[in-house]
């Protein structure tokens, strides 16, 4: 779930603020304090974004260790197998892109 202080950092970056709940108290004095409809607008945005990307987090979580891709890969290529490329190729169709 995306906050209200991340919609805010987003649109002003280093913004001096402080967020309690939906409310901003604004202390910035070189950026103007954005209003709620853009606050709101970046909120959906950043959400959606976040929603669109959700396979890649899938993905990061179920690939294997570096370690153990490149234990595969050395393997794959002394006995001339393709455990590698099956293991990434499973993570892929399991968490497809745009997928849900």
């Amino acid at each position: 779930m995306i906050d209200t202080m991340t919609a805010v950092q987003s649109l002003r970056p280093d913004a001096q603020c402080v967020v309690r709940g939906t409310e901003v108290e604004w202390h910035d004095t070189k950026q103007t304090q954005p209003t709620d409809s853009e606050i709101q607008a970046e909120l959906t945005r950043l959400q959606t974004e976040f929603d669109n990307n959700l396979f890649q987090r899938q993905r990061a979580d179920a690939y294997p260790s570096m370690e153990e891709q490149a234990d595969m890969q050395y393997w794959d290529s002394v006995n001339g197998t393709t455990t590698w490329q099956d293991a990434i190729a499973l993570v892929k169709s399991t968490y497809p892109k745009g997928g849900s």
